[in-house]
C-alpha cells in the first residue's frame, strides 16, 4: 500500500499530464515522418490529375500582328499590316499509351493512400512506445527509491543490532554496499527517465511532455480473435504493404501496355479556326478579311523504331515479374511479422501472469525473511537479497504491462488494422 501510494504521489506531481490520446494528436501536427506521408499524398493527387490531361482535349490560342513599310526609291511608300488569329483543338480517339498513363495515375493515388495509412500507424506505434517507455522509467525509478528507502532502514536496523552486539559488522558493511548499489541504481534510472521523457516530448512537440498513468489493477485486453491464422489471413489483404506492393505490379503491367502501345496506330480529332485580316498588300491598299474553318482527323502508324519498342517490351515484362517477386516477398514478410507480433503478445500475457505470481511470491519471501531476521534464523543478506528481488520483480511487472499493451497495437499494425481509434482502448485504462 505505501508503495502504490508512493506511485500515485509522484504520478500526480504534474498537474498537465496528458493522455495517449492528447499526445498522438499533438503529434500529427508535429512529426515530420509523417507530415512528410501527407504532403506526399496531396503530391500524388496533383500528379494523378496529370495523366488525366493526356486523354482529355487540347485547346490553343495563337494570335500574331506584323506592320510592314515598303518605301520605292522616287516612288510612293506604302504602309500595310496583317493581324491573325487561330485557335486550334484536338481530342485524342485512339491512344493505348495515354489511357495506360492515365490509370497509372489512379494507381499512383491508392499507392500514396496506402503509405499514408502505413504512416499513420508507425507513428500510433512511435507514440505509443514513447509514452509507455516513460511510464515504465517512472515506475523503476520509483521502486528503486522505494528499495533505497528500505535498503536504508535495514542498514539503520544493522548498525543498531552491531552496536547493541547482536549483529556482526558484516551485517552493516553488506547493507552498506547494498545501498551503494541502491544509489547507483537510483542515478541510472533517473537519467533513462530524463532520455525518455525527452524522447516523448520531442515527438509530440510538447516540452515536458508528462503522460497519465495506468488504472491499477491494469486490466489487459486478450487477443481477439485467438487463432494466429486468422489473423495471418487478414493480414494478406489489409496489410498497407501488401497493398502497396500489389498496385507495384498493377502499375508495371500498366507499363507494360504502354510499351506495347508504341506498335499500335494512334487517332486524334483535330480542327482549327482562323481569322487573317489584310490592312493592304504590297499590290493593293484594299483592306480584306479571310476566314478558315478546318476540321479533321490525323493518322499515325508506327512503322520501325529501331527495335526500340521491342527492347521497352521485354524491359517492362521483366520489371513487371520483378514486381510480382516483391509481392510475395511482401506478403511472406507481412505474415512472418503477423506471427512474430501475435506470439508476442501471447508470450507477453504469460509473462504478466507469471510475474504476478512472482509478486505474491517475493512479498512472502521478504516478510519470512524479516521476520527470520528479527528472530535470529535469517542473516541480513537475505533480506537484503529477498528486498531486491521484489522490487526488480515490481519493475519487470509492470514493464510486462506496458509491452502487453504496446504489442497489441504492433499485432494490430502488422495485420493493417490499426487505425487511431484503438488508443482510446488504451486511453479508457489510464487514471483520470
Amino acid at each position: 500500500l505505501p508503495l502504490m501510494l508512493a506511485l500515485g504521489t509522484a504520478f500526480c506531481a504534474s498537474a498537465q499530464a496528458q493522455s495517449l490520446v492528447d499526445l498522438y494528436t499533438a503529434a500529427q501536427s508535429f512529426d515530420a515522418t509523417y507530415q512528410s506521408a501527407k504532403l506526399q499524398f496531396d503530391a500524388s493527387l496533383a500528379k494523378a490529375d496529370q495523366a488525366q490531361a493526356a486523354v482529355l482535349p487540347v485547346a490553343n490560342l495563337a494570335m500574331g500582328t506584323t506592320r510592314t513599310n515598303q518605301e520605292v526609291v522616287n516612288a510612293i511608300t506604302t504602309n500595310y499590316g496583317t493581324q491573325t488569329a487561330t485557335m486550334s483543338a484536338s481530342q485524342p480517339l485512339y491512344r493505348p499509351a495515354n489511357w495506360a498513363s492515365y490509370e497509372q495515375g489512379k494507381k499512383s493515388v491508392d499507392l500514396a493512400q496506402a503509405q499514408l495509412v502505413q504512416a499513420e500507424q508507425d507513428l500510433i506505434v512511435r507514440v505509443s512506445q514513447a509514452y509507455f517507455d516513460v511510464l515504465a522509467a517512472t515506475d523503476t525509478l520509483t521502486f528503486v527509491q522505494a528499495q533505497k528507502k528500505a535498503v536504508a532502514e535495514q542498514l539503520a536496523a544493522a548498525k543498531r543490532n552491531f552496536e547493541v552486539g547482536t549483529s556482526t559488522i558484516t551485517d552493516s558493511r553488506e547493507a552498506q554496499a547494498k545501498y551503494d548499489l541502491v544509489i547507483a541504481q537510483e542515478l541510472a534510472a533517473n537519467n533513462d527517465l530524463q532520455v525518455k521523457s525527452l524522447a516523448l516530448s520531442q515527438l509530440v512537440g510538447r516540452a515536458n511532455a508528462q503522460p497519465k498513468p495506468v488504472k491499477q489493477p491494469l486490466e489487459l485486453p486478450g487477443v481477439t480473435p485467438a487463432d494466429m491464422n486468422q489473423w495471418v489471413e487478414t493480414s494478406q489483404a489489409q496489410s498497407p504493404a501488401v497493398q502497396q506492393a500489389a498496385l507495384a505490379l498493377e502499375v508495371a503491367q500498366l507499363e507494360t501496355r504502354k510499351a506495347q502501345a508504341g506498335h499500335k496506330p494512334t487517332l486524334d480529332l483535330t480542327g482549327s479556326y482562323s481569322a487573317i485580316n489584310n490592312n493592304g498588300t504590297s499590290s493593293s491598299l484594299a483592306d480584306s478579311r479571310v476566314n478558315v474553318a478546318t476540321v479533321g482527323l490525323s493518322f499515325n502508324l508506327p512503322l520501325f523504331a529501331g527495335f526500340a519498342t521491342q527492347n521497352r517490351i521485354k524491359e517492362t515484362l521483366a520489371l513487371e515479374d520483378k514486381a510480382q517477386s516483391d509481392l510475395e516477398n511482401a506478403k511472406r514478410n507481412v505474415a512472418q511479422g503477423t506471427r512474430t507480433a501475435f506470439l508476442g503478445v501471447q508470450s507477453g500475457m504469460a509473462q504478466v501472469a507469471a510475474l504476478q505470481a512472482a509478486e505474491t511470491s517475493s512479498q512472502s519471501a521478504l516478510e519470512a525473511n524479516q521476520l527470520g531476521y528479527q528472530v535470529g534464523v535469517r542473516i541480513n543478506i537475505d533480506v537484503l537479497n529477498a528486498q531486491s528481488q521484489l522490487y526488480d520483480t515490481k519493475a519487470k511487472l509492470a514493464k510486462a504491462r506496458y509491452d502487453v499493451l504496446v504489442g497489441g497495437l504492433k499485432l494490430r499494425q502488422a495485420v493493417g488494422t490499426l487505425k487511431a481509434d484503438d488508443l482510446q482502448v488504451i486511453n479508457s485504462q489510464l487514471a483520470p
